[in-house]
């Protein structure tokens, strides 16, 4: 893991320690990259429940709840299979957040519609899910990184963002307590 990595995976462990939010992964062409990044901080089995490595569909309909005339309909690298992921993965593992990835990493398996190096990532709750694709093919192990990479910032902007209303209401109840004395 390269040095910004382990910044960002740093940043959402304090962000999940101290909020007491738990996390989980549902992941097809990174196979656990993610995962394996959230979890290399030390203190994680806190906030990180588990992933799911969902490279096939099978997986994907059975322990994510992805509909299958959606996998059909519009394959498995899709916006709409990447935000079913995440709630899917919510709900299987009881946590507060998901962080979900699907596509092709290559270097073959592509389609003129779908090239390698499409990636579709999202991240968030069972009721909001951001979503950010990935379409530039730079060889299956730079394709995997910069998926990798993109899906934890979006974990951390998503959870920072999520928790700001909370940090600042927080921050205003202790300033009026402090001024009311």
């Amino acid at each position: 893991m390269d040095f910004e990595g382990k910044i960002i995976s740093r940043e959402i462990s304090e962000l999940l320690w101290e909020s007491e939010k738990t996390v989980a992964t549902a992941e097809s062409c990174t196979g656990g990259r993610i995962a394996e990044s959230i979890i290399a901080v030390p203190g994680a089995s806190k906030y990180f429940k588990g992933g799911i490595i969902c490279y096939v569909n099978e997986v994907k309909e059975r322990l994510l709840g992805v509909s299958h005339e959606l996998l059909e309909e519009k394959t498995a690298v899709c916006e709409e299979v990447a935000v079913a992921m995440v709630q899917g993965a919510c709900r299987a593992l009881n946590t507060d957040y998901a962080v979900a990835a699907t596509g092709i990493a290559g270097p073959s398996g592509g389609t003129k519609e779908i090239p390698v190096g499409t990636i579709w990532l999202a991240c968030g709750t069972p009721d909001h899910v951001v979503t950010c694709k990935v379409e530039e093919d730079h060889g299956r192990d730079i394709n995997l990184a910069i998926a990798t990479n993109r899906a934890m910032q979006m974990l951390r902007d998503f959870v920072k963002e999520e928790l700001q209303p909370a940090a600042a209401e927080a921050e205003n109840d202790a300033a009026t307590a402090e001024a009311e004395k």
